[in-house]
């Protein structure tokens, strides 16, 4: 088997393992919550022998592992359970809300992915110079501010003072794409500030450290300008860590919008896992949980892919 492929069955196979870990900690953390499930769902004026044949129905009677295995079962037939509060199918809840969390994930990813590779690109030219370092003031004062923070700072500004865009971001199917851009503007801000940096640095870098080759030396004899030696010569040899960087944040910008959707009352994912925690809707948590880690392993397994992918060494090992 080719070098290549044996690395990519690899990755894919230990990406299997941790998908299958990731279940086990689910499962095991959803399963010592404090409370009683059953009296959750009857209320507090329930009666022993209601209580008990509540437990008996849901199964909570059984062993954990027993009922693992039932949960991975169904999750590997795609049926992810039904929600305990209102007896609705958990998948067709989520469909919507899942459709709602990658779109604003991806307007997200589409103006923070472009702007922080041109941003990293702008402060390489400018290496230790007035615009490399006002950007890296500003990139990192954002990273190191919380996300509700930068949310409330901006629907204060934006929405309250300015009246630029809603402080409350709903959209259904009848809207159109312009009133639904409107309604997560801010949203999309805050996201956008939150993993700037985060890419901004890493392109920085790592375009610095291939600056530092001896290619890059020969190209400066020839008498090549900074521009044209970092677009032709830097920037293609610094994909490999740049892409890694993109797609980590593309998984946080998935799986790590549960604060910002909460904060502007966004019906994504997030959201919809914060309604149910509450209730202690433990079917609804676990799929939830799942479908996050789910995400965020395979964004990382196509990050490890597409580096193995642009290393030369291993597409031609003679």
């Amino acid at each position: 088997m080719h070098p290549i492929l044996k690395l990519i069955a690899q990755r894919l196979a230990l990406g299997l393992l941790l998908l299958l870990a990731a279940s086990v900690l689910i499962f095991a953390g959803t399963s010592i919550l404090p409370g009683d499930v059953a009296q959750s769902i009857l209320g507090q004026s329930a009666t022993p022998e209601a209580l008990a044949n509540l437990r008996r129905e849901l199964g909570l009677n059984d062993p954990a592992v027993t009922r693992y295995f039932a949960w991975l079962g169904g999750v590997l037939q795609g049926d992810l359970g039904t929600a305990l509060t209102n007896g609705r199918d958990i998948a067709e809840s989520l469909g919507g809300r899942l459709k709602n969390t990658l779109f604003l994930a991806f307007w997200a990813a589409a103006i923070s992915v472009p702007l922080a590779i041109f941003l990293g690109l702008l402060a390489v030219r400018y290496k230790d110079r007035w615009p490399d370092k006002l950007i890296s003031a500003v990139t990192l004062t954002t990273i190191s501010i919380p996300e509700f923070m930068i949310g409330y700072v901006l629907i204060y500004w934006v929405a309250i003072k300015w009246r630029m865009f809603p402080s409350v971001s709903i959209i259904n199917e009848s809207m159109t794409l312009g009133a639904k851009l409107n309604a997560i503007a801010i949203p999309v801000m805050v996201l956008t500030l939150v993993v700037l940096a985060h890419m901004m640095r890493m392109t920085r870098a790592a375009i610095l450290n291939v600056m530092q080759s001896a290619y890059i030396e020969t190209a400066e004899l020839k008498g090549l300008g900074m521009l044209k030696i970092i677009r032709k010569h830097a920037f293609p040899n610094a994909i490999a860590p740049i892409v890694n960087v993109v797609m980590l944040n593309l998984a946080y910008l998935v799986v790590g919008v549960v604060v910002v959707e909460v904060v502007f009352a966004y019906p994504g994912m997030g959201q919809y896992l914060v309604d149910h925690v509450s209730k202690r809707d433990v079917p609804v948590v676990q799929a939830c949980g799942l479908i996050f880690a789910a995400v965020y392993i395979g964004l990382n397994l196509v990050a490890d892919i597409v580096s193995i992918l642009a290393n030369p060494r291993l597409r031609h090992p003679k």
